[in-house]
């Protein structure tokens, strides 16, 4: 009882999280997704590098000869000094290779951007799941806790009633034997509240981290748009794995064209300005002279054969975009059914929620009329424990439905692909603030 008062006092002060600040500061730490977030950046970098094909090129290259002379007839021995440099320029003016390889730069962009987008989702998802899961566990460890007590008044009321002679000592036996099994699932309960505090430190790089619990009461959230067409329509242009296959597509399709330039010819631009000294003259003479060379040119190649390389390549990049379009046509299928998956499942835990709603009130009032008929002699020992068990079973499943359902709408959103971190804000007007 002492550690679920100290679960509440904190989750009710100040020291308390928001669902949005500890996603935060998992945003901000976790390794998976910064990981994918490096990525990313890599990817936008790479993606880049594929402009060099169609910008000018450049260089210069510079030299210095040291050159020796010798004659027989007259004798004659000299060494002369040679310095040069020359300055080179190309510019592409004709390459439809390299720019089907700028476009494919400018598709990865767009896919790249699909991946983080997963990850983050994945993120939301992930932190959601770690919160309601410490929420859950503490709210079984305080069902426990007040189980306990409640059969532990029980054990004492058997008791006392066997020693004026009103039960037999099967009463007291069997509410002792309920409360050494509360014990033990008190036991459970902590651990299990501990292990789910430490997943959750672990995602959000905090030190006992304080989820703030629902209101009570609390009105659930309805499913908006209640259609469950709407939701998969939604996704087409939306899921980051349907955009991560459009982009493969688009990248498969221009992956074809750099094949086909194989067999288109390629026209760049030349320039290029050298200068040439000799401080020392020359074998022809002993003055100092320099020489200054400058052209511009127009360089074509037109490719004849190359071994049937070419159209080997074509007809590979062909099957690779059919596998591509393949890939986006089960991408589509996938989410399609993984929303309806999760929009249904959502409905039904909100019909759960309602219905142990339900069982909670029958649960209570069956509990008070058992103690009401143990307490006049037509009800035994058993019948109490029995409802309070399945009074505090109830609660247990009723907060555990909230916490699903709740969770069941990200969900929804992630399967459709319109997960944002902006959605977290509902579930955090319905926290304790």
């Amino acid at each position: 009882m002492a550690l679920a008062a100290a679960w509440l006092t904190l989750a009710s002060g100040a020291q308390a999280q928001s669902l949005v600040e500890l996603y935060e500061s998992a945003r901000s730490f976790d390794a998976t997704y910064q990981s994918a977030k490096l990525q990313y950046d890599a990817n936008l970098a790479r993606a880049e590098q594929a402009k060099a094909g169609i910008l000018p090129t450049a260089g210069i290259s510079a030299n210095a000869t040291r050159i020796g002379f010798e004659n027989t007839n007259p004798v004659t021995n000299q060494n002369f000094n040679q310095q040069g440099a020359t300055l080179t320029a190309t510019q592409p003016l004709y390459r439809p290779g390299n720019w089907a390889t700028y476009e494919q730069g400018l598709k990865q962009v767009t896919q790249a951007k699909a991946q983080l987008d997963a990850a983050e989702q994945d993120l939301i998802v992930r932190t959601s799941q770690a919160y309601f899961d410490v929420l859950a566990a503490r709210d079984t460890l305080t069902f426990v806790q007040a189980q306990k007590a409640a059969v532990a008044e029980q054990l004492a009321s058997a008791k006392r009633n066997f020693e004026v002679g009103t039960s037999t000592i099967t009463d007291t036996r069997e509410a002792q034997a309920r409360y050494d099994l509360v014990i033990a699932q008190e036991i459970a309960a902590e651990n299990d509240l501990r292990v789910k505090r430490i997943a959750l430190d672990q995602l959000v790089g905090r030190q006992e981290s304080q989820p703030r619990p629902l209101l009570a009461p609390v009105v659930l959230p309805t499913v908006t748009p209640a259609d469950v067409n709407a939701w998969v329509q939604q996704s087409d242009g939306a899921h980051p794995s349907i955009r991560q296959a459009l982009s493969s597509l688009d990248i498969a399709e221009l992956e074809v064209k750099k094949a086909e330039a194989g067999h288109k010819p390629t026209l760049d631009v030349t320039a290029s300005y050298n200068a040439t000294r000799n401080p020392s003259g020359s074998a022809q003479n002993g003055i100092t002279s320099r020489t200054n060379t400058s052209s511009v040119g127009l360089v074509l190649n037109v490719p004849l054969f190359a071994g049937f390389a070419t159209q080997n390549r074509v007809r590979e990049t062909l099957s690779l975009r059919d596998k591509a379009q393949s890939d986006l046509e089960g991408a589509r299928r996938t989410v399609a059914q993984a929303t309806r998956t999760a929009y249904f499942g959502v409905l039904s835990g909100q019909g759960q929620v309602k219905a142990l709603e339900a069982a909670e009130l029958s649960s209570q009032s069956a509990l008070d009329a058992n103690k009401l008929g143990y307490q006049v002699g037509v009800r035994i020992n058993i019948d109490v424990l029995n409802s309070q068990s399945q009074l505090f079973q109830t609660k247990r499943d009723l907060a555990q439905a909230r916490y699903n359902v709740l969770l069941g709408d990200l969900k929804l959103r992630q399967a459709n692909g319109t997960l944002q971190p902006e959605d977290l804000q509902k579930i955090n007007a319905l926290l304790v603030k």
